[in-house]
């Protein structure tokens, strides 16, 4: 008996112990910490072997252009070009003090770029600033996750820790399809993000634009149904955006006459509960722009009382950034279909309308 007593009190010591340590001390915190950042840390690993990837791909497409040292092309670029946003805190004039700001970025980006390239095609002058700014980001994200596990460890704050363990294989899988979208920036294939200029081309049967309407962004003039479309779109076939926004103010400027209805197509974030590949209709401006080209459409549709309309096909972020799949090209020949029933419903014989192809045009001439 009094054996068994002693085992009893020896767990009554124990459990009194534990306890003690779980609610009176930090080990469980500590423990929870090491936990933690050895989850990160191995994370950390998968992204500085994409980043390596990411580099080695850059370096290699500039050799290919003939860029002499490359590398260092590559770091010269990726510790520089940073944008300071302006002052929000007094709303007045912001979007136009962005505008000037991205302007100039870009204009510097384009000098440099063209400094080490020499005489080539645009497009593949847009091309390799496009590579230069993926393996930025993908530096930056992997600065970004050592900064926050570091600072937790610095501080022993085993929450922010755990915070950024949930969210690494959600930063894994994006870095994995920034990493992903060389392979089409570097050979001139479309991504997913590439659906609105793909049905403006489309809509365009094809063709050759009418006139640059301005610096990287094209404009194209066809008869769909004996309605006059204007067809805006980024100059192709190198990863462009341009300027959908000042283009759309320009344009209608110069038409000088009513326009019954402008229509803007792009690729949109789905939710995890929405099928890749959903076509929506819905109303405003179809693009994911900061700020400077979205009000510039809102802007001119409502001076002219033009209805703005927006077809969308969603798909995840992954997917924006990865070769066009054949789920996506499905898509958006749906989406094609969709501007044109907006034409023949809500457009009547001898309108006019402007359909905008939002979204990156790599790999769309």
């Amino acid at each position: 008996m009094e054996g068994g007593n002693n085992i009893v009190s020896y767990l009554i010591v124990l459990l009194f112990l534990a306890s003690f340590i779980m609610n009176f001390t930090d080990i469980p915190q500590r423990i929870q910490l090491q936990r933690y950042s050895s989850f990160v840390r191995r994370k950390i690993y998968q992204l500085e072997e994409l980043e390596v990837d990411a580099r080695r791909k850059a370096v290699s497409y500039m050799s290919s252009l003939g860029v002499s040292e490359p590398a260092k092309v590559l770091e010269g670029f990726i510790n520089n070009f940073f944008l300071i946003r302006p002052v929000e805190l007094e709303p007045t004039d912001i979007i136009r003090r962005y505008k000037h700001l991205i302007r100039t970025r870009e204009s510097s980006v384009r000098d440099y770029v063209r400094a080490v390239l020499g005489r080539v095609e645009r497009s593949v002058q847009h091309s390799v600033e496009t590579v230069l700014e993926v393996v930025g980001v993908i530096r930056l994200i992997n600065k970004l996750v050592r900064h926050y596990l570091e600072l937790g460890l610095k501080y022993n704050n085993w929450i922010l820790v755990m915070q950024l363990a949930i969210q690494m294989p959600e930063i894994v899988e994006l870095t994995k399809a920034y990493a992903n979208s060389l392979n089409a920036f570097t050979s001139g294939l479309p991504i997913g993000d590439s659906v609105g200029p793909l049905v403006a081309k489309i809509i365009s049967n094809w063709g050759e634009p009418s006139r640059e309407v301005i610096e990287g962004t094209d404009l194209y003039e066809v008869e769909v149904e004996g309605r006059k479309v204007y067809v805006i779109k980024a100059s192709g076939p190198g990863s462009n955006v341009g300027w959908p926004g000042e283009a759309l103010e320009r344009v209608i400027e110069e038409i000088g006459g009513p326009v019954d209805r402008i229509i803007t197509v792009d690729a949109a974030l789905k939710l995890e509960s929405e099928e890749t590949g959903d076509v929506a209709y819905g109303t405003g401006a179809a693009i994911g722009d900061i700020g400077p080209e979205k009000i510039a459409m809102e802007r001119v549709a409502s001076k002219y009382s033009i209805p703005l309309d927006a077809v969308v096909v969603k798909m995840s972020e992954v997917e924006a950034l990865s070769p066009l799949s054949r789920k996506l090209y499905e898509a958006t020949v749906r989406a094609y279909e969709e501007v044109l029933r907006i034409i023949r419903e809500k457009v009547k014989e001898g309108g006019r309308v402007i359909v905008i192809g939002v979204g990156n045009t790599v790999g769309v001439r």
